[in-house]
């Protein structure tokens, strides 16, 4: 596979991993959970992302520990993401009846997004 396809195949790799672990496994307590700094469940739903991340990197990447480099990278980045925008959301109360909300989540998607770009860019440089 040339190194391009094996770039893109990682970061598509990294996107199902997202859908899944930001839509197929979180619960509404899980999003509840995260404004609140080292609730289990926040804690949990971080982690899930880690370990995908571990998954992706092994397939992807072959190895081990650069892909558990990466999956504790994308537990930590994935969890400050995500209680930032919990708390900016609560603070200046925001509902989805409000644009700003989906700005939020817009900018805590993106965040998530740019975090696997850095992440290609740390496997695939030269």
């Amino acid at each position: 596979m040339s190194s391009l396809a094996a770039l893109l195949a990682f970061l598509a790799l990294l996107q199902v991993k997202h859908f899944v672990c930001d839509g197929l496994l979180q619960t509404s307590a899980m999003v509840e959970a995260k404004r609140f700094y080292g609730a289990r469940l926040g804690l949990l739903h971080a982690g899930l992302h880690g370990v995908g991340s571990v998954v992706v990197g092994v397939l992807a990447l072959g190895g081990v520990v650069f892909p558990l480099f990466l999956g504790v990278l994308d537990a930590v980045i994935h969890y400050h993401v995500d209680f930032s925008k919990e708390n900016i959301v609560k603070r200046l109360g925001y509902t989805p009846a409000n644009a700003p909300f989906w700005w939020a989540i817009s900018a805590d998607q993106m965040l998530h997004h740019m975090t696997y770009l850095l992440f290609a860019w740390m496997s695939f440089r030269s």
